[in-house]
């Protein structure tokens, strides 16, 4: 199995920058004709334009969140909104060389990209590079970036854009409504099960850049895919931000798995607005490893809005000195017999804090449905971690279990092993891996062996 290029972690070599290129870029502070010149810019049609202007009015007047860890070294006045780096190539060979060197150096390099089925490359905010496989076509399988599939397919685009993430539902929503970039987009027919996983990879590349992809997938009915995202960016003295908005549809008697793997750098603020659909019989499955960032809120939402509809979301979150990860879930039941299952583990080092922020919501006539929270956090040193649960449960008849454990690192078992020769960093490693290990269990190989690797990376730098 091919190792996921944002894997290489805390290595010396992880915190390379190259030179600045673009070809046209926009910095703040933002204003409608700085929005109307990146929808120009693009050549989108007018309907596009006015859902970005619409972003706009609603970023200017939605306040930042009155919860949660401090954002206000966000420089909205003086960031980078837009940067283009290069046309989008059409071979490997034909990506700027200093673009490739990046991905080359992250681990992506053209032969390894030959052994995955679906790749697509980001570069600050564009698409750089896309490579499918044609079994994607003969399936009738779409995989392009979201602005791409603006042009070419805006009747399925303006069916579902901004139907689950509205541009007024939080601050960053709205900003990445008004100047979004990049981002995929697929859509699954009906009755069709992608046999192999589909991958994207964000690089941030400039300082004080703000990147902020758009993704949306729909998932036919009957039918199954994997999409896997991955997500790294240079070491600057200046706050990098990173703001994506995700919407996922998931069709009766559909399958959605969807991973995230983001290993950012300590300036980066990670604020990622997430929410999935399940339909009758649905089942949507979030997984996410969350390692680095200065500070990251993420909670990813799923809805499960027709009958006998499943959903989960799993995560694996690591905290150190100068860190502050706030994470969780929103489920919400709507239909009868649903059934949901929220596992969040966490770690804090060295001064690192860590917050598990979760909503269930059981409404009337979600009869028999069933719903579980488990979290568990793990503390060694100076380090807090937090947990904020809200349930609301209205059906009587609803099943509802929740369990919550804090506990320390053992430091006997820890002076063992390195009494035994194992390295600190390396034995940390390992009973940090032994607390999460239940959970990986629970992953598909592939990605319990990668979630492994990265905890040893993260560990080989941070303790």
């Amino acid at each position: 199995m091919m190792e996921l290029p944002f894997l290489e972690g805390r290595e010396k070599r992880f915190w390379f920058r190259s030179r600045k290129r673009s070809e046209f870029s926009v910095e703040g502070p933002l204003t409608p004709k700085k929005v109307k010149e990146i929808s120009r810019f693009k050549g989108e049609p007018g309907w596009m334009t006015r859902f970005r202007l619409k972003g706009f009015e609603f970023f200017r007047g939605i306040s930042l969140p009155d919860f949660g860890p401090d954002l206000s070294g966000i420089d909205f006045e003086n960031m980078i909104y837009y940067s283009k780096p290069a046309d989008k190539a059409r071979s490997w060979d034909e990506v700027p060389r200093d673009i490739r060197r990046t991905f080359e150096k992250l681990g992506m390099s053209e032969a390894e990209m030959r052994l995955l089925s679906g790749v697509e490359l980001q570069y600050d905010s564009e698409i750089v590079f896309e490579r499918a496989r044609k079994e994607l076509e003969k399936l009738g399988v779409i995989y392009m970036s979201m602005d791409d599939a603006v042009k070419e397919h805006p009747g399925i685009v303006r069916r579902y854009l901004g139907k689950l993430v509205r541009p007024d539902n939080n601050k960053f929503s709205a900003l990445n409504t008004a100047v979004w970039s990049g981002g995929t987009f697929i859509y699954v027919p009906p009755g069709v099960r992608v046999p192999f996983p589909l991958h994207t990879y964000f690089r941030i590349n400039l300082e004080g850049f703000g990147q902020f992809e758009r993704t949306l997938i729909v998932v036919g009915e009957g039918s199954e895919v994997t999409y896997v995202e991955g997500c790294t960016a240079p070491l600057y003295s200046r706050a990098t931000l990173h703001a994506s908005v995700v919407e996922a549809v998931a069709l009766p008697d559909s399958r959605l798995k969807y991973v995230t793997l983001q290993n950012w750098s300590k300036n980066v603020y990670n604020l990622v607005t997430m929410k999935a659909l399940a339909q009758r019989g649905a089942f949507v499955q979030g997984i996410s490893g969350n390692f680095g960032s200065k500070v990251t809120m993420r909670y990813p939402s799923i809805y499960l809005a027709g009958e006998r509809a499943r959903g989960e979301s799993m995560s694996v979150t690591i905290s150190s000195k100068g860190q502050e990860m706030d994470l969780g879930a929103r489920i919400v039941h709507s239909a009868p017999e649903t059934s949901s299952r929220t596992v969040s583990k966490t770690i804090s080092l060295d001064g690192g804090v860590s917050t598990f922020r979760g909503l269930l919501r059981i409404l009337r006539g979600s009869g028999f449905s069933r719903a579980g929270i488990s979290c568990d956090s793990l503390l060694s040193g100076d380090s807090r971690a937090n947990s904020v649960p809200v349930i609301d449960v209205k059906e009587k008849t609803a099943e509802l279990s929740h369990e919550a454990k804090v506990g320390e690192i053992d430091m006997d078992k820890l002076f063992y092993l390195m009494s035994r020769g194992v390295s600190e960093s390396k034995a940390m490693g390992m009973l940090i891996f032994g607390f999460v290990r239940d959970f990986v269990e629970e992953l598909p190989l592939e990605y319990a062996l990668e979630l492994q690797k990265l905890i040893e990376m993260d560990m080989g730098g941070g303790v």
